[in-house]
Order: C-alpha cells, then structure tokens, then sequence
C-alpha cells in the first residue's frame, strides 16, 4: 500500500523586507529541496506575510518506512540551510 508523507516547515523570516526577499529565500529552499531529494515541494500559507512562511513537502512511496527516510532527510538539509529561520516542523500520513 502507498505512503503519502507530508512534512510541513515554518518558517519566521526575520531579515526580509518585502514580499521579493521571502520569494527569494522560498525559491531557493523550494528549488535545493526539489534537487536534491525529487520531492514536491510549495508554499501553503502566509502568502501576503513578509516574515513568515509555511512550506509543505510531499513524497509517495510503496514502503513508509523509505518515505519516513526521505522526509528525515529533507528536515535535516532544511534545518542545515535554514539555521534559525526554521521555527517548526510537523509530518503528516496519508494512506
């Protein structure tokens, strides 16, 4: 049976100042994640917010137990690019 495993990132902006600087610290999170782990990955919340961000990241897989090592693995690299800004992190299973 198919595993869905949802993890979902917060994240508290503090340096940005505009919609253009939380864009641009989105899109290099959202494009290294993508890269490096072929997982989906978009913002879902706090879109008009300047220094706060909520980032859902998704992957399928027929063993939960790869699909929980994958999303380890994205919360850590998350963790190490994100340093502070990184405030919460949750996961959620579909099945």
């Amino acid at each position: 049976m198919p595993s869905i495993g949802v993890l979902i990132l917060e994240l508290r902006l503090e340096e940005s100042h505009s919609l253009k600087d939380k864009r641009h610290y989105l899109k290099s999170l959202k494009d290294r994640l993508r890269g490096k782990f072929n997982v989906s990955v978009a913002e879902i919340d706090y879109q008009d917010l300047w220094q706060r961000g909520l980032v859902a990241v998704a992957t399928v897989s027929g063993d939960q137990a790869h699909a929980e090592h994958v999303l380890q693995n994205v919360e850590r690299d998350a963790a190490l690019l994100l340093g502070p800004l990184l405030v919460g992190t949750s996961t959620e299973w579909l099945s």
